[in-house]
């Protein structure tokens, strides 16, 4: 029987979450609840000029929001225990002693020794051939300095353990049965898969990823749109398109359908649809995904997540009947805003009706004499609905224009205008039966004073 799926995300704490370490982070997580196992994170903290403590919760918040739970945490390890059944995460600038003992091992065992203050392990001398599951089976030859020397560091004269030591002593130590992660370390792989056999254990199953490009091909820095998680939340996307975009930066279903909610990706996430070639970044595509998200989301998660957008505008709801605090946001919904703009398409709402900023520009364009005539004739037939709902308005206002002989238009942009500040936002008819007789009726009798030359 084989053994149960253990995989880990372990980013080294660098001030900011990389798209690439949250694809990875996610791919690993969606392999281990695929398989019903265990998702472990790992913090390799082990550089202490260059961590801080800052820098580890950007990557605990970054994960939080996309909602990749580990499930060796959040409680910290003590240093040094165990390694399995604690609850992590993990912190290897707290494993300084599991270190040293395996090191200790290996000299031991005449598999390491000193040269010029380090510690160097000592190479196999034949080609390596690495397992991936992903690229298929690769051959790493020994380079022609290699023929001659091919031992590498394990500790520093500094007294600090290099990278790939550690990294391959706590994967063996916490059990991870499948590496996933970047191709960047596809050429590290030969030394790891040395050291496991040296301790006499079978390395883990092994994986690596394709890189995420940009648009047009070149490498991803942090400065480029998308690059960094923490732009997604700021921008507004919602996190659960954002992970519905990033499985498909290399990975794509069967049946070839994109459109899809965390549980239907676990359920289809397999190691064998993933792409061998790089993916590419598309902000259109992932816009798109947020769209249709946002579009079946749940109105009450929608509100919530609304009011907290609006918060962080500078503007507060809590004076406002919940019910039209509510109903006011849904008008946006169906549009499949970024929550960062909806301030923008729903601040009038919560506004004070003689405050209300109109646009200057639109304004100098809309609010002529010859409105004025058209604002009041609106003003009047709004007036005289039985119920003021949206279906009614919309018919006031067609019945008003066929009157007068003019295209519905010249109606709407006025009205608009006077009722939002704007010449853009939600279907004007709802979000009219939103603010209500008494608001309209203010709104528009403001902007008919203000058509003046």
């Amino acid at each position: 029987m084989s053994s149960p799926v253990r995989v880990r995300f372990a980013p080294s704490p660098t001030g900011y979450l990389h798209i690439g370490g949250a694809r990875t982070a996610l791919f690993n997580w969606l392999y281990a609840r695929h398989h019903g196992g265990t998702f472990v994170l790992r913090i390799e903290d082990t550089d202490t000029a260059r961590n801080t403590q800052a820098a580890v919760e950007v990557i605990f918040q970054g994960l939080r929001w996309l909602g990749l739970d580990w499930d060796e945490g959040p409680e910290s390890a003590d240093a040094d225990g165990p390694s399995r059944g604690d609850r992590g995460p993990y912190f290897q600038s707290r494993r300084g002693d599991l270190y040293r003992r395996r090191l200790q091992e290996l000299r031991d065992r005449g598999l390491a020794y000193d040269r010029d203050g380090a510690v160097y392990f000592r190479m196999t001398r034949e080609p390596i051939t690495i397992p991936d599951r992903i690229v298929g089976d690769v051959l790493r030859p020994l380079t022609d300095r290699e023929e001659q020397d091919p031992d590498w560091v394990l500790w520093r004269s500094d007294g600090q353990p290099v990278f790939h030591f550690v990294n391959v002593v706590d994967d063996l130590e916490m059990g991870i049965t499948h590496v996933i992660r970047g191709d960047d370390h596809l050429t590290n792989t030969a030394k790891h898969i040395a050291l496991f056999r040296a301790f006499g254990v079978p390395a883990p199953e092994y994986g690596h990823l394709p890189l995420i490009l940009n648009e047009d091909g070149s490498k991803m820095s942090k400065r480029d749109r998308g690059a960094v998680v923490t732009g997604y939340q700021d921008e507004g996307f919602l996190p659960e398109a954002v992970v519905n975009y990033l499985s498909l930066l290399g990975w794509s279903p069967a049946d070839g359908q994109e459109l899809l909610r965390t549980p239907e990706i676990i359920t289809r996430f397999g190691l064998d649809r993933i792409n061998r070639s790089p993916a590419r970044f598309d902000v259109k595509k992932l816009t798109a995904l947020h769209f249709e998200h946002t579009r079946r989301m749940d109105p009450d998660a929608y509100v919530s997540l609304g009011v907290e957008y609006l918060r962080r505008a500078g503007i507060e709801t809590g004076g406002h009947d919940p019910a039209y605090v509510r109903a006011a946001l849904l008008t946006s919904q169906e549009k499949g805003k970024l929550f960062s703009e909806l301030p923008l398409w729903t601040d009038f709402f919560f506004a004070e009706d003689a405050a209300l900023v109109l646009d200057s520009e639109a304004r100098a364009k809309t609010l002529v004499p010859a409105a004025r005539p058209l604002i009041e004739r609106l003003a009047a037939a709004f007036a005289a609905v039985p119920e003021f709902s949206a279906a009614t308005l919309e018919a006031a206002l067609k019945q008003l224009a066929t009157e007068l002989g003019i295209k519905a238009g010249a109606l709407v942009q006025p009205c608009r205008l006077a009722c939002t500040g704007r010449l853009v936002g939600p279907s004007l008819y709802h979000l009219l039966e939103v603010l209500g007789r008494d608001r309209v009726a203010a709104r528009l009798s403001r902007a008919a004073a203000l058509a003046v030359a």
